[in-house]
């Protein structure tokens, strides 16, 4: 079957698109904007101005053009070759953090790590788990991140987003989302634009060694110095992924230049120029194994684009 190619040519659309003050990047790899440095070519629509979403969309949809919203692309496998939907992609707005007492008003697009490091310079804690999580405030949002004892959702006050079933941006209280380990109510075809966190006051030598103890943790137990999209399966209840697939001897199993972790074994690596197709194999294999010796089917946490 002949795989859709999408890409922007329409002059009329290429001006609609300047109209609302849209960067149109034609012929983005992927592969450069994710963690795992797979994924393939498509365009990008780089969006400044939050309220010119609902009237992008609009045009995407009489142009019959699909379309994925792009976060930090750090938990993210993509397929490979011309994709069939182009992406968009926030562009953080300056400043991106703006504090107020214990809360912090954050940009979806800002750097997860520099925003816990900020707040943590003017006494806010409790997000110090988060410190070596890559991507984005938004991506951290969706899939309701969380380390070594603490989840983003806690701190949750307010969440500006668009949503595409009712077609406009709006702002939903903390209560009114659903916060569980790894997944939240949004819609997938929800995009975050930007939160509200409360946050607790903590001396920052106090928060500092935290952050401290949790990197010591992370550089012991984490291949950081390579490409990887984090953990590829959840924690089934009551069990570790990691430990299973460490327990069936699977450290260091490749299907090409896409291999387990020798560090951490829900941990998949592209040590080379590992395809989309080649980490799929991978993590089919390892499924599979876990399920045979376990009787558990392993539920991903990576998400998988067009792969």
């Amino acid at each position: 079957m002949r795989r859709t190619i999408m890409r922007i040519e329409d002059s009329k659309v290429v001006g609609a698109l300047q109209e609302l003050g849209i960067q149109l990047r034609p012929g983005t790899r992927l592969s450069e904007l994710t963690s795992l440095g797979i994924g393939g070519t498509t365009d990008r629509l780089l969006i400044k101005n939050h309220e010119a979403i609902p009237d992008l969309l609009n045009l995407l949809d009489s142009q019959g053009i699909p379309h994925r919203f792009l976060g930090g692309g750090s938990n993210l496998l993509v397929g490979d070759g011309e994709l069939p939907w182009v992406v968009l992609q926030l562009v953080s707005s300056q400043p991106d953090i703006v504090l107020e007492g214990n809360f912090a008003k954050v940009d979806a697009a800002a750097d997860l790590g520099r925003t816990v490091t900020y707040c943590a310079k003017n006494d806010l804690g409790g997000m110090e788990g988060l410190i070596g999580v890559p991507g984005t405030v938004g991506g951290a949002l969706r899939m309701n991140a969380g380390a070594y004892g603490m989840q983003i959702g806690t701190y949750v006050r307010e969440v500006k987003l668009y949503r595409s079933a009712a077609r406009k941006i709006e702002t939903l209280r903390g209560d009114q989302i659903s916060f569980e380990y790894r997944h939240t109510s949004f819609a997938p075809d929800d995009m975050m634009l930007a939160v509200k966190l409360e946050l607790p006051s903590k001396p920052y030598p106090e928060i500092l060694k935290g952050i401290r103890i949790c990197n010591e943790k992370r550089r012991a137990s984490q291949p950081l110095g390579q490409k990887s999209a984090g953990c590829i399966f959840k924690n089934p209840p009551g069990a570790s992924s990691g430990r299973m697939i460490d327990e069936l001897g699977l450290k260091g199993l490749n299907v090409g230049d896409a291999r387990v972790s020798d560090r951490h074994a829900n941990f998949f690596v592209n040590a080379g120029k590992a395809s989309a197709k080649d980490m799929l194999a991978l993590i089919s294999a390892v499924r599979q194994r876990v399920e045979k010796s376990f009787g558990l089917i392993l539920e991903f946490e990576v998400v998988l684009w067009n792969a």
